[in-house]
Formats: C-alpha cells, structure tokens, sequence
C-alpha cells in the first residue's frame, strides 16, 4: 500500500507545483529525495550506555537502524579523539521516509509545548531544510519511562530542487506547519 503523503505528493502536489512555477518538464517539479535524522552526544565517547539507548531510541522512531557517526579527527580541547563515537544517524528514503515524515508532520510536532509553527529561514541555500527538534519523547513510539536521557535531534530534508522557493513551496504543499503561512490541511484517511 502507498503512502499517504506519497498519494498526497502525487495527485494534489505535483500539480499545484508544476501550475505556480509554470514547469515546462515534469522532472523539473520538486520532490523530497531523503530525510536524515541525526542525534549528536558529547557524552558518547564516556558513557556507552547512553548511545546504545540514542541508537535503539532512533531505531524506534524511524523503523530503521541507526548508524553510529564517530569524529573524523582528534580536538584536544574537547578530549576527542579521531574515531571516537560522537552521535547517531538515519537516512531515510522511499517509503519508511514518507511514513516518517507523516507521523512527524500529523502526530509529533502537535505534541511540542508552546508549538507556533516552523520558521521558514531555516533552508540551507540549496532547498534543504532542517529543523530541530528538542525532545525525543514527541514521538509516540518512546516510552517515557524507558528514557534514560532526554535529547534533540536534527532532521534534515533534502529536496531535489536548489531553490529555497520552491522548496518552501513543496514542503508548505505537503503540510509542513510554517509560521507565516496557512497550513494545507491533509484529507483524513479511515483505517
């Protein structure tokens, strides 16, 4: 079964795209290509304990297993060494990344305190967004009680356009809450 947003993307997406910024291909239409999802831990390196539970945590949320990233050279001043642990990562494409994007966009950030909305200058130059997240226990996936640490993440899309003006476009089409937009509202699916 297709996801929902991939059929969202699909039928209501690609078409409002292609009519605002008059594509005269199809493959001109942007799209999303992959999500990372990446937790950074000072600690690592100290307490193994800690990153086992990061990379189970992400495993948990993305439905894929987390990567280990460790540093690509040794700084003194932070006792780091070159090849020590320092974080975990997932990259997320096709279908686990649509699922993803749509428990993030439908369930997790309506559970964030105080929650107003995405800022729009978050893009990278290059179409890529990232935003930040500063709890893992948004995810309904966690079990407050299993967390022995709470922490952030970065979660990155990348799109396939080097425009940050059709990103903004693609990413406000597929229901991203921004602040100084109005959020395009998804059909409820039965299950």
């Amino acid at each position: 079964m297709e996801p929902r947003l991939k059929t969202h993307y699909r039928e209501n997406v690609r078409p409002k795209l292609a009519e605002q910024f008059e594509f005269a291909n199809d493959h001109q239409i942007p799209s999303i290509t992959k999500i990372v999802v990446n937790v950074g831990m000072g600690d690592a390196s100290k307490n193994q304990k800690l990153l086992d539970s990061v990379v189970q945590e992400l495993g948990t949320i993305t439905g894929q297993k987390a990567n280990v990233t460790r540093a690509r050279k040794s700084i003194s001043n932070f006792s780091l060494r070159e090849g020590m642990p320092v974080g975990a990562s997932v990259t997320l494409r096709k279908v686990k990344m649509y699922e993803f994007l749509d428990r993030l966009l439908s369930t997790a950030l309506p559970r964030v305190r105080d929650f107003r909305g995405l800022p729009t200058r978050s893009f990278d130059g290059r179409g890529n967004y990232t935003l930040g997240v500063r709890e893992q226990i948004i995810f309904p996936e966690i079990d407050y009680d299993q967390v022995n640490q709470i922490h952030g993440m970065d979660i990155t899309v990348v799109t396939d356009t080097d425009k940050d003006d059709e990103a903004l476009a693609l990413l406000h089409q597929m229901g991203f809450p921004f602040r100084d937009t109005v959020p395009v509202m998804l059909e409820a699916v039965e299950v």
